[in-house]
């Protein structure tokens, strides 16, 4: 049976709590996109794949215009709590194609911890050259390949599917390891230009309020982030 790529119920309501103030969503991974993606004032932005709703509000209280999408009703509705009316959101699957939105109509996009979890990725990714500009930025961050070699151990090249236990270990997220060759080599393929590439380290602010926490993700890398554009 096929695994769902968003996170549906339970495990929807989980990641929306712990995204909060988890030190690798927000200390780690959303302070590096944001800082990735600058100035957005007057932008219009699509947040794919977005989530409880985190870079949605914070781009849109940046200035941005932003249409969030997601495969999850449950996460959803969270999102849309978050937003609070500042943003446009979507159910939709990213799996399907984006046929919502017209060619060149978005200035930037941003895939945040998703691209791991899609299976037709290269659809996905011809999609979101279609809907940028000529010019336009992609955002894109994942697990990295050497943590997911640490914590599964054999191949490093593996491209094997795995499920990561959280919390107490009832709920799990099903993504695909992937070395850094292809990952990379997926995002050239499909036509975008790379810009910068980031390994993040958390925020100075997660020292004071989890101090382990800060020293492990100072000393092996959790994400890896980069900054595309569509020629």
């Amino acid at each position: 049976m096929r695994k769902a790529t968003a996170y549906h119920d339970a495990l929807g309501d989980f990641f929306a709590k712990h995204a909060d103030t988890s030190p690798y969503n927000a200390y780690t991974d959303r302070p590096a996109m944001l800082r990735l993606a600058g100035d957005v004032s007057g932008a219009r932005i699509l947040d794919a794949g977005c989530g409880a709703g985190h870079y949605a509000a914070e781009l849109s209280a940046r200035g941005a215009q932003v249409v969030g999408i997601e495969g999850s009703a449950t996460l959803l509705r969270h999102a849309q709590a978050r937003v609070n009316g500042h943003a446009e959101l979507l159910l939709h699957d990213l799996e399907e194609p984006l046929d919502f939105a017209a060619d060149a109509s978005f200035d930037g996009a941003v895939c945040a911890l998703v691209y791991e979890h899609i299976r037709n990725r290269v659809q996905l990714l011809g999609e979101l050259r279609r809907v940028l500009r000529p010019g336009g930025w992609l955002l894109v961050s994942t697990t990295h390949p050497t943590a997911d070699w640490r914590h599964f151990g054999g191949s490093y090249f593996s491209h094997d599917w795995r499920d990561l236990p959280l919390g107490d270990g009832e709920l799990s997220i099903h993504y695909q390891r992937m070395p850094l060759e292809t990952f990379l080599g997926e995002l050239l393929a499909a036509g975008f230009v790379l810009e910068q590439l980031v390994e993040p380290r958390p925020a100075a602010g997660l020292r004071e309020v989890d101090e382990a926490a800060y020293d492990k993700l100072h000393q092996a890398p959790s994400f890896l982030t980069v900054k595309l554009r569509r020629p």
